[in-house]
Protein backbone atom coordinates (compact mmCIF):
# COMPACT_ATOMS: atom_id res chain seq x y z
CA UNK A 1 0.00 0.00 0.00
CA UNK A 2 1.40 3.42 -0.76
CA UNK A 3 1.51 6.13 1.77
CA UNK A 4 -0.45 9.28 1.27
CA UNK A 5 0.21 12.14 -0.15
CA UNK A 6 -0.91 14.93 1.96
CA UNK A 7 -0.36 17.65 -0.50
CA UNK A 8 -2.89 16.01 -3.15
CA UNK A 9 -6.73 15.86 -2.97
CA UNK A 10 -5.90 13.51 0.31
CA UNK A 11 -9.47 11.80 0.22
CA UNK A 12 -10.59 10.51 3.26
CA UNK A 13 -10.96 6.91 3.43
CA UNK A 14 -13.67 6.23 6.31
CA UNK A 15 -13.11 2.43 6.41
CA UNK A 16 -9.30 3.14 7.11
CA UNK A 17 -9.34 3.48 10.49
CA UNK A 18 -11.21 0.22 11.19
CA UNK A 19 -9.00 -1.10 9.18
CA UNK A 20 -5.60 0.15 11.10
CA UNK A 21 -7.58 -1.63 14.57
CA UNK A 22 -8.21 -4.51 13.72
CA UNK A 23 -5.11 -5.22 11.90
CA UNK A 24 -3.38 -4.14 14.87
CA UNK A 25 -5.79 -6.31 17.07
CA UNK A 26 -4.16 -9.30 15.65
CA UNK A 27 -1.07 -8.21 16.45
CA UNK A 28 -1.39 -6.95 20.06
CA UNK A 29 -3.66 -8.93 21.86
CA UNK A 30 -1.52 -12.45 21.33
CA UNK A 31 1.22 -10.27 22.54
CA UNK A 32 -0.77 -8.73 25.66
CA UNK A 33 -2.46 -12.66 26.54
CA UNK A 34 1.27 -13.94 26.58
CA UNK A 35 2.86 -11.50 28.75
CA UNK A 36 2.45 -11.98 32.80
CA UNK A 37 0.27 -9.80 34.96
CA UNK A 38 3.63 -8.50 36.46
CA UNK A 39 5.09 -7.21 33.17
CA UNK A 40 2.14 -5.18 33.12
CA UNK A 41 3.91 -2.57 35.59
CA UNK A 42 6.14 -1.96 33.57
CA UNK A 43 6.83 1.89 32.92
CA UNK A 44 6.24 3.16 29.58
CA UNK A 45 7.14 6.68 27.29
CA UNK A 46 4.05 7.80 28.75
CA UNK A 47 4.87 10.19 31.51
CA UNK A 48 3.32 8.68 34.74
CA UNK A 49 2.19 5.33 32.37
CA UNK A 50 2.56 1.94 33.02
CA UNK A 51 1.53 -0.95 30.63
CA UNK A 52 -1.41 -1.22 31.94
CA UNK A 53 -2.50 2.36 32.28
CA UNK A 54 -2.02 2.43 28.52
CA UNK A 55 -3.63 -0.74 27.73
CA UNK A 56 -6.49 0.93 30.27
CA UNK A 57 -6.93 4.23 28.57
CA UNK A 58 -7.48 2.61 25.17
CA UNK A 59 -9.78 0.25 26.10
CA UNK A 60 -11.65 3.38 27.65
CA UNK A 61 -11.46 5.07 24.60
CA UNK A 62 -12.59 2.50 22.29
CA UNK A 63 -15.78 1.73 24.37
CA UNK A 64 -16.77 5.51 24.34
CA UNK A 65 -16.28 5.61 20.54
CA UNK A 66 -18.15 2.29 20.14
CA UNK A 67 -20.95 3.56 23.23
CA UNK A 68 -20.90 6.91 21.74
CA UNK A 69 -19.78 8.62 25.28
CA UNK A 70 -18.81 11.96 24.50
CA UNK A 71 -19.73 14.50 27.77
CA UNK A 72 -17.99 17.39 27.53
CA UNK A 73 -14.15 17.05 28.56
CA UNK A 74 -13.66 13.82 27.21
CA UNK A 75 -9.84 12.64 26.41
CA UNK A 76 -8.89 15.35 28.59
CA UNK A 77 -5.85 14.60 31.04
CA UNK A 78 -8.35 14.27 33.51
CA UNK A 79 -11.20 12.63 31.50
CA UNK A 80 -8.26 9.86 30.85
CA UNK A 81 -7.07 9.45 34.47
CA UNK A 82 -10.69 8.85 35.77
CA UNK A 83 -10.51 5.99 33.02
CA UNK A 84 -7.69 4.50 34.11
CA UNK A 85 -9.05 4.82 37.39
CA UNK A 86 -12.46 3.20 36.72
CA UNK A 87 -10.06 -0.10 36.21
CA UNK A 88 -7.26 -0.33 38.71
CA UNK A 89 -9.45 -3.01 40.40
CA UNK A 90 -10.13 -4.56 36.78
CA UNK A 91 -8.35 -8.24 36.40
CA UNK A 92 -5.74 -7.82 33.70
CA UNK A 93 -8.12 -9.89 31.64
CA UNK A 94 -10.94 -8.03 31.85
CA UNK A 95 -8.93 -5.07 30.07
CA UNK A 96 -7.74 -6.78 27.68
CA UNK A 97 -10.94 -8.46 26.81
CA UNK A 98 -12.62 -4.67 26.63
CA UNK A 99 -9.32 -3.90 24.23
CA UNK A 100 -10.00 -6.49 22.10
CA UNK A 101 -13.97 -6.13 21.50
CA UNK A 102 -13.00 -2.49 21.37
CA UNK A 103 -10.61 -3.10 18.45
CA UNK A 104 -13.32 -5.19 17.36
CA UNK A 105 -16.26 -3.07 16.94
CA UNK A 106 -15.13 0.45 16.61
CA UNK A 107 -14.28 0.59 13.36
CA UNK A 108 -17.92 1.60 12.05
CA UNK A 109 -18.39 4.20 14.67
CA UNK A 110 -15.23 6.13 13.71
CA UNK A 111 -16.02 5.84 9.70
CA UNK A 112 -19.47 7.41 10.17
CA UNK A 113 -18.22 10.31 12.54
CA UNK A 114 -17.08 12.05 9.35
CA UNK A 115 -12.74 11.89 9.74
CA UNK A 116 -13.16 13.91 13.29
CA UNK A 117 -12.38 10.42 15.12
CA UNK A 118 -9.51 9.17 12.74
CA UNK A 119 -6.98 10.04 14.73
CA UNK A 120 -7.72 7.96 17.64
CA UNK A 121 -7.37 5.20 15.15
CA UNK A 122 -3.58 6.79 14.77
CA UNK A 123 -3.54 6.85 18.17
CA UNK A 124 -4.28 3.16 19.69
CA UNK A 125 -1.93 2.05 17.47
CA UNK A 126 1.13 4.97 18.09
CA UNK A 127 0.15 3.13 21.91
CA UNK A 128 0.12 -0.40 21.17
CA UNK A 129 3.96 0.39 19.72
CA UNK A 130 4.29 2.33 23.60
CA UNK A 131 3.58 -1.05 24.93
CA UNK A 132 5.93 -3.64 22.55
CA UNK A 133 8.77 -0.56 23.70
CA UNK A 134 8.23 -1.17 27.12
CA UNK A 135 7.59 -5.46 26.54
CA UNK A 136 11.20 -4.66 24.44
CA UNK A 137 9.46 -6.05 21.16
CA UNK A 138 11.30 -5.52 18.38
CA UNK A 139 9.35 -2.98 15.53
CA UNK A 140 7.76 -1.29 17.82
CA UNK A 141 6.20 1.26 15.96
CA UNK A 142 6.16 -0.87 13.12
CA UNK A 143 4.30 -3.87 11.42
CA UNK A 144 1.45 -4.70 9.09
CA UNK A 145 -0.54 -1.72 9.93
CA UNK A 146 2.12 0.89 9.45
CA UNK A 147 1.15 2.19 5.92
CA UNK A 148 -2.57 2.44 7.24
CA UNK A 149 -0.94 4.98 10.46
CA UNK A 150 1.30 6.66 7.88
CA UNK A 151 -2.17 7.59 5.60
CA UNK A 152 -3.64 8.74 8.90
CA UNK A 153 -0.74 10.71 9.88
CA UNK A 154 -0.61 12.56 6.43
CA UNK A 155 -4.36 13.66 7.25
CA UNK A 156 -3.23 14.45 11.17
CA UNK A 157 -0.37 16.66 10.03
CA UNK A 158 -2.46 18.26 7.62
CA UNK A 159 -4.49 19.52 10.05
CA UNK A 160 -2.42 19.91 13.10
CA UNK A 161 1.12 20.38 11.65
CA UNK A 162 2.49 23.92 11.09
CA UNK A 163 5.48 22.59 9.53
CA UNK A 164 5.77 21.29 5.79
CA UNK A 165 7.93 18.57 5.29
CA UNK A 166 9.20 15.98 2.59
CA UNK A 167 9.88 12.93 4.44
CA UNK A 168 12.18 10.50 1.80
CA UNK A 169 11.05 7.04 3.63
CA UNK A 170 13.92 4.04 3.40
CA UNK A 171 11.16 1.57 3.74
CA UNK A 172 8.43 2.82 0.81
CA UNK A 173 8.97 3.48 -2.80
CA UNK A 174 7.42 7.25 -2.64
CA UNK A 175 8.13 10.03 -0.24
CA UNK A 176 5.38 11.42 1.73
CA UNK A 177 4.55 15.11 2.07
CA UNK A 178 3.36 16.18 5.77
CA UNK A 179 1.64 19.36 6.82
CA UNK A 180 0.83 22.37 5.24
CA UNK A 181 1.60 23.29 1.70
CA UNK A 182 5.38 24.35 1.14
CA UNK A 183 5.10 28.47 0.29
CA UNK A 184 8.08 30.02 -1.37
CA UNK A 185 10.77 28.27 0.95
CA UNK A 186 11.71 24.77 0.71
CA UNK A 187 9.56 22.44 2.70
CA UNK A 188 11.63 20.87 5.91
CA UNK A 189 13.58 17.51 5.04
CA UNK A 190 13.57 13.96 6.50
CA UNK A 191 15.12 11.09 5.63
CA UNK A 192 14.83 7.81 7.48
CA UNK A 193 12.80 5.15 8.64
CA UNK A 194 8.90 5.34 8.49
CA UNK A 195 9.40 4.05 12.41
CA UNK A 196 11.25 6.84 13.48
CA UNK A 197 9.09 9.54 11.60
CA UNK A 198 6.53 8.22 13.65
CA UNK A 199 8.08 8.56 16.99
CA UNK A 200 8.72 11.96 15.67
CA UNK A 201 4.96 13.19 15.49
CA UNK A 202 4.02 11.26 18.32
CA UNK A 203 6.97 12.83 20.60
CA UNK A 204 7.96 9.57 21.27
CA UNK A 205 12.06 8.90 22.50
CA UNK A 206 14.04 9.09 19.80
CA UNK A 207 17.49 6.58 21.34
CA UNK A 208 18.57 4.61 19.48
CA UNK A 209 17.28 5.97 16.05
CA UNK A 210 19.44 7.34 12.99
CA UNK A 211 17.40 9.65 10.66
CA UNK A 212 18.19 13.49 8.81
CA UNK A 213 16.35 15.89 9.97
CA UNK A 214 17.00 19.77 8.07
CA UNK A 215 14.82 23.03 8.56
CA UNK A 216 12.59 22.20 11.46
CA UNK A 217 13.29 21.08 15.07
CA UNK A 218 11.93 17.68 16.64
CA UNK A 219 9.77 19.22 18.92
CA UNK A 220 7.73 21.23 16.51
CA UNK A 221 6.29 17.96 14.26
CA UNK A 222 4.73 16.50 17.47
CA UNK A 223 0.77 16.37 16.48
CA UNK A 224 -0.31 14.83 20.10
CA UNK A 225 1.34 17.13 22.22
Amino acid sequence: MKPADAHDALERDPELPGRLLVTEREALIPLLRARAEEEFALRTACPGWTVRDVVAHCSAVLTRVVERRFEEGVFSPESNDRDIAERADWPVSRVVDELERGMTEAGPALAKAGGVLDAVALGEWIHAGDVREAFGVPGAYAGDGLPYALTLLAHRARDKSPVPLHADLDDTDEPLLLGPPATDAPPARYLGDAPTLIRLYAGRPLVGTRYELVGVGERELNVFG
